[in-house]
């Protein structure tokens, strides 16, 4: 790269910052006349709020007033929060306006053409693209394209080029640090960058750093399942942000960002991951873990956690046929088969009752339900259920309403009473008194009875839990499952449901048969569904989620490598179940075996632990070997410990403590809060602080650190390979350092003959 070179791309970096400098002063002065409009017409809503409520012509039309300032606020709001959101991407892109440029040449030119690429476009007064935006169409050609020929889609179809060069910038405030010719996707000196820095509070857009297998996620719009199988490291996360962003920018007519919504492991993850769209100028999507949305779902019930069942499994052995059947495929078909062939007289229906009298009882809703035909679905059969019991709810309020005791009441009203219980849109629409005072009186007794209409409605009447015990007797076992073992299932259900508490394995299943039964519980309107660390999620979670949004695509992501809740499955295996299980038309496998996270020795040390280690590939990142520390006695642990915390916290940002359960990260914190400020982190926090963090294994997934130090990696606490998966998770979540801790002889995982020497620092002290 000539200096001649440098000059004439730092001084079109001068004059496209200029040019966003302008822009920026023109959005600046649009938002404060924005601003100031909203609020006049805030300061215009307030001032005529106040009116007379009990004269009626006042209250017709100051609400219709109102109605209409609501409508204003509203669209003024709205259009100041998009300038608010233009004026914070024009900030940001002056900063650094690119990262990418391509020289390219159409068939159909005689010259070349140099394009930038950067977060987002910007275009000049003069109508002339500035920057391209990273997901226009022709920015695909910075990440796949090799120089040659090369292919990009448009609207219009497939588009050939010539790309002659590709090159990458370093821009920080406006000046160029680097900048370099590639004939690779990202050029290691880039990555080098973007890897050696130190760890965030929160994941940043790193767009300039997407690689060729990363950009297939991305920019995938056919596939109807998308799973992604990535090592860890390989920058999945980040290509699934990258994807939602692209998929909001190519579909911004048809798609908004409350139609995605993002499964995430935990609390503290959903912050780690907040700030990268509204980086690439985005809004965030809905995001929910599954615990939250069981929550939801069985309101009233305590719902088994993963973490709360993984804690459990650690204290008790797992009946693994059990467990398998119970969360497979196949135990939701047995649920949909069973609810399909249900009679009225299977059915366990409620009375419905008011004021502890019945007032719908069990076997008249039972022949509502028997005189509908057979032929129509369980759900609609109960729909018509409800509409008829509303008939004869209306039926039974057209009666009660000529009682005295309702005479009565209407006699007390006040007005103002009286002209809420007649409501606006029937003033002046009775020509006889009468007529009027009758409507009244089914309002007071329809109030009355709202009990009885919200029993309706919800369809309280149907027990779906005791349902679940009837299906649960008669449901087909598998050869490898007892009908003793299967008992003892029935009576943990049962004992829960008596105390409010649902196990974590019944919820898939139990919400299906609700589902199926009653109605409800699918949202039309989501068109994307993520779920990340996919291999932490049962068969039969992920079919209920299916069904729980029948409309969205689904985009899987996770590695098989790091399950903590079940074994170790390969990819292709995972994608043969979903395919049988989940009936989609388009499915599509990525595997990214690239580790980018951590530093080469930190790596090559991960990936020994792993039986098919040797696939995963290594980024060339220099740094530390790993450190294992073995010491005879709690006291001396501690102690070599507290050095190793002093000695990273020097050097690095955020160091984690990663245990094995809760239980040890308590007494982690008890034994060294005094000594050092730490935070010990649990389900419940959603932000992750600077400094030191001692956190159970399974709140890390999904996170990175500069250093970590995995407490007590002994031949007790992690005997065999069964904690493979934990051992490897816990040693991938380091970027630069990793310390293993070992209080008596090493896990015979990490003391194996497939982890040379060569690849450790061992700090041994020998008992006494």
């Amino acid at each position: 790269m000539t200096t001649s070179e440098e000059a004439q791309e730092q001084q079109r970096v001068d004059r496209v910052s200029d040019e966003i400098g302008k822009r920026i002063d023109k959005t600046a002065a649009d938002y404060d006349a924005a601003h100031q409009e909203l609020r006049n017409v805030l300061k215009n809503y307030s001032e005529n709020t106040s009116v007379n409520w009990f004269e009626v012509d006042d209250r017709i039309e100051t609400s219709a007033e109102l109605q209409q300032q609501r409508a204003l606020v509203s669209r003024l709001t709205e259009n100041q929060n998009i300038i608010q959101g233009q004026l914070d991407t024009f900030k940001e892109l002056q900063k650094s306006p690119y990262f990418g440029r391509i020289d390219i040449q159409d068939p159909d030119e005689t010259q070349p053409e140099s394009l930038y690429i950067g977060t987002a476009s910007f275009v000049n007064d003069d109508q002339e693209f500035l920057v391209y935006d990273w997901r226009a169409p022709i920015s695909s050609v910075y990440y796949n394209g090799v120089l040659g020929q090369v292919a990009y889609d448009t609207p219009a179809g497939p588009q050939q080029t010539d790309l002659l060069k590709k090159r990458q910038f370093l821009i920080q405030d406006g000046k160029i640090e680097s900048m370099f010719d590639t004939n690779e996707t990202v050029g290691d000196e880039m990555l080098q960058h973007a890897l050696g820095e130190q760890n965030d509070a929160t994941m940043q857009n790193i767009v300039a750093t997407i690689q060729r297998e990363q950009n297939d996620i991305i920019r995938d719009t056919k596939s109807d399942l998308l799973v992604v199988q990535g090592v860890a490291g390989s920058g999945k996360t980040s290509a699934i942000l990258q994807r939602i962003a692209f998929l909001l920018y190519h579909s911004r007519r048809d798609l908004e960002a409350d139609q995605i919504v993002l499964f995430s492991p935990n609390r503290l993850f959903s912050h780690y991951i907040s700030d990268v769209l509204p980086s690439l100028g985005e809004r965030n999507m809905r995001q929910v873990t599954l615990a939250e949305f069981l929550t939801q779902r069985f309101q009233g019930l305590n719902v088994q956690t993963q973490f709360e069942r993984y804690e459990a499994d650690q204290q008790t052995p797992v009946n693994l046929p059990l467990r398998q059947f119970r969360e497979s495929a196949a135990m939701m078909t047995a649920v949909r088969d069973y609810c399909l062939h249900c009679r009225a007289d299977d059915l366990k229906f409620t009375d419905i009752r008011f004021k502890s009298r019945v007032f719908f009882s069990k076997e008249e809703i039972r022949d509502i339900y028997r005189q509908i035909p057979l032929a129509a679905a369980p759900a609609d059969r109960l729909l018509r259920t409800k509409n008829e019991l509303e008939k004869r709810l209306k039926h039974r309020i057209a009666e009660e309403a000529k009682a005295d005791w309702v005479r009565d009441t209407i006699d007390q009203l006040s007005d103002e009473d009286y002209h809420n219980l007649l409501g606006e849109k029937h003033l002046g629409q009775f020509e006889q008194l009468d007529d009027e005072i009758d409507f009244i009186a089914r309002q007071i007794v329809r109030r009355r009875l709202r009990s009885v209409d919200d029993a309706i409605y919800n369809g309280y009447f149907l027990d779906a839990y005791s349902q679940f015990t009837e299906f649960l007797k008669q449901c087909p076992l598998p050869d490898d499952v007892t009908a003793a073992d299967w008992q003892t299932v029935i009576d943990g259900y049962q004992h829960d449901i008596e105390f409010h508490r649902l196990a974590l394995t019944d919820a898939a299943p139990l919400l299906y048969l609700r589902d199926i039964l009653a109605g409800g519980g699918a949202n039309h309107r989501m068109q994307h569904l993520f779920v990340d660390e996919m291999q932490d999620y049962s068969m039969a979670q992920l079919i209920y989620l299916q069904h729980a949004f029948p409309r969205a695509k689904l985009t899987l992501l996770g590695d098989s490598e790091q399950a903590l809740f079940k074994a170790v499955e390969a990819p292709e295996a995972i994608l043969k179940k979903l395919d049988a299980a989940l009936n989609v038309k388009r499915s599509r496998l990525i595997t990214l075996r690239r580790s980018y996270r951590s530093t080469l020795p930190i790596t090559t040390f991960a990936k020994a632990l792993l039986p098919d280690g040797d696939q995963i590939e290594a980024f060339n990142r220099p740094g530390d070997l790993p450190k294992v520390i073995i010491r005879y006695d709690t006291a001396a642990a501690f102690k070599a410990l507290a050095h190793e915390l002093t000695v990273e916290l020097a050097t690095n940002g955020t160091v984690a403590i990663l245990t094995k359960s809760t239980a040890e990260a308590k007494y982690v914190y008890q034994e060294l809060h005094r000594d050092f400020d730490l935070t010990r982190l649990t389900d419940t926090d959603r932000s992750l602080p600077k400094g030191v963090v001692v956190l159970p294994i399974y709140l890390a997934k999904g996170l990175e650190f500069d250093s970590v130090i995995a407490y007590n990696v002994s031949a007790d606490n992690y005997p065999d390979e069964q904690l493979t998966g934990t051992l490897y998770t816990i040693a991938s979540r380091a970027m630069h350092h990793l310390t293993l801790l070992s209080i008596g002889p090493a896990s015979p995982l990490i003391a194996s003959d497939k982890i040379p020497a060569a690849d450790l620092t061992i700090e041994h002290e020998f008992q006494n």
